[in-house]
């Protein structure tokens, strides 16, 4: 049922790939190709995030993409959790994205609140977006159905995500099966503020992983994602977890009956997941794992994946672990990262103001001159 579930998802992301017309598209062309993608300071970052955004991001920017990454901390307010454990899982992230490789000279790293116009455009475009549309979306419903009293924030929590991406005009956005329809909200705010306004945006569009990396399953539960919300923590193997705990865990991973190793999602979630694990911790595909499984039962074919995994985390986790005892620097990456985004919004903001009718913004480096004039007047 999870595996068919993806795959419905995945039919979704192409369809928000395809969802504007032919004039839109060619129009869409004459936008610099820019990715946006944000990674949320909640709980300690697993392998599905590594594989999933991390990694994905690490090898868009080796490709030479204009890559932007940020740390969603606005978007953690939607769940409760203490100023200081904000503050800490904001500097763990931003530890995690530069251990996997990305280069602050090459890429822009940044905490969504250092810039301003986030929040602006989200109140722009949340006048735009209607409550059906929004209640309607399977995320939203799902989290709500478990609170008693739902804040007024998790219902916008698309249209903010949209507003991260059209703020910097966002071309691409990795993206995973569960942001097929928060996607598509913002391809169709986009098309709304250009029938109301004008154009302002291009349309963004989803980047699709060919390799399996947004499909990692829960160790226990394989019906489900692995997440960092999981209450059993047996269900995820974090950045920061040794070789032992991953190698326990592993063992711990649910599979079926059946000794032998297959690859097949939908008939045998766990042992499949086993077999995706092993694929993007050595870069292989599928039927290249089943060959070195060959042989084998699944209880020796955890051990295979295990050290897989320990030899893949290691150098990350070291890396990790080194620059999370560094927080003046990576509170000075931030910084750079910051004021670099910032630039790149203003420019979009103003022409947003422009074709809006509100009031042009005042140059930062022309409000000392002002100041002066008027102590003259």
């Amino acid at each position: 049922m999870s595996d068919q579930l993806s795959a419905d998802h995945r039919a979704e992301l192409l369809k928000v790939r395809n969802f504007t017309c032919k004039s839109e598209t060619e129009a869409d062309a004459a936008w610099p190709r820019r990715v946006v993608t944000g990674l949320q300071p909640t709980g300690e970052l697993h392998l599905g995030n590594y594989f999933g955004a991390l990694r994905r991001c690490v090898q868009l920017q080796e490709q030479g993409e204009d890559v932007m990454v940020f740390i969603a901390d606005l978007h953690s307010f939607t769940g409760r959790q203490e100023a200081g454990e904000r503050q800490s899982r904001t500097l763990q992230a931003a530890a995690a994205v530069l251990a996997a490789g990305l280069q602050p000279e090459r890429a822009v790293l940044f905490v969504q609140s250092a810039v301003a116009r986030h929040a602006e455009l989200c109140w722009l475009l949340a006048c735009l977006a209607t409550h059906a549309r929004l209640a309607h979306l399977p995320q939203y419903k799902e989290k709500a159905a478990t609170m008693k009293e739902v804040p007024v924030g998790l219902l916008l929590y698309p249209v903010l995500q949209a507003a991260d991406i059209l703020v910097y005009r966002g071309t691409h956005v990795p993206v995973g099966a569960d942001q097929a329809q928060h996607l598509q909200v913002a391809a169709q705010l986009v098309r709304t503020f250009h029938h109301r306004y004008g154009r302002a945006f291009p349309t963004p569009r989803a980047l699709l992983p060919d390799d399996g990396s947004d499909r990692i399953r829960s160790l226990r539960d394989p019906s489900k994602k692995m997440s960092k919300s999981d209450p059993d923590p047996k269900s995820r193997i974090l950045l920061t977890d040794s070789d032992d705990v991953i190698r326990l865990k592993i063992r711990k991973a649910v599979t079926d009956c059946n000794p032998q190793v297959t690859f097949d999602p939908e008939g045998r979630a766990g042992v499949s997941n086993l077999v995706r694990l092993h694929c993007l911790a050595r870069g292989l595909v599928p039927e290249e794992a089943l060959c070195e499984a060959e042989g084998l039962t699944s209880a020796q074919y955890k051990e295979v994946v295990a050290r897989a995994l320990c030899e893949c985390v290691a150098p990350v986790r070291a890396r990790l672990c080194e620059l999370a005892a560094r927080p003046r620097l990576l509170h000075e990456v931030l910084r750079h990262g910051a004021a670099r985004a910032r630039r790149r919004a203003d420019e979009v903001y103003e022409r947003v103001a422009e074709l809006t009718g509100l009031p042009p913004r005042l140059a930062p480096h022309l409000a000392p001159h002002l100041h002066a004039r008027l102590s003259r007047t």
